[in-house]
């Protein structure tokens, strides 16, 4: 099991390095999708994770179905992981809204980042298909979110009013 880095590791300040077209479908990269899937899962206020923050540079990044869906009302999809290999985001919308962001590698700073409204992503899956989505709200902030891991940007270089969880804070969500 991968732990979940933490911001002084010098790998979430590297640009990640893209998959190989040929490593899509490889059982090095599902062993890699399937350790990031771990440690999030251990997480109780994890939503999605880059591989960085499991020390792999690679641009990969696994978004969870079921939190997404618990956390976004408005989300329409399944309870499947969406996972994103060699993202990047081809549109952004000029409209901006500051969104209260925290990290798992960033553990209890939250802060606001000015985000897009709406995204486009293209990225390839799991099964080597290129995809393309569109997002706005939670999903369009976890993708800018994430594609910022993947490029060494963490949310605190964006944030203002940067904040710390308190410690009974912190007792509350690990007993949920």
């Amino acid at each position: 099991m991968k732990d979940i880095v933490q911001r002084e590791a010098p790998v979430l300040r590297e640009i990640a390095k893209a998959v190989p077209i040929i490593e899509i479908t490889s059982d090095k990269t599902r062993k890699i999708i399937s350790e990031m899937k771990d440690a999030m899962a251990l997480q109780k206020d994890g939503v999605a994770i880059a591989a960085p923050q499991i020390g792999v540079n690679q641009r990969i990044f696994v978004i969870s179905g079921t939190l997404l869906k618990q956390a976004d009302k408005k989300y329409k999809g399944d309870d499947s992981d969406l996972i994103f290999i060699n993202p990047e985001i081809v549109k952004a919308s000029k409209e901006k809204k500051a969104v209260e962001e925290g990290c798992l590698s960033v553990r209890w700073l939250y802060g606001k980042v000015n985000r897009s409204v709406r995204v486009t992503l293209r990225a390839f899956n799991e099964k080597g298909e290129k995809i393309e989505r569109g997002a706005s709200g939670l999903l369009a902030q976890i993708f800018q979110h994430e594609v910022d891991h993947l490029n060494g940007v963490l949310f605190i270089d964006k944030a203002k009013e940067v904040w710390e969880m308190s410690d009974e804070e912190i007792e509350e969500l690990q007993r949920k």
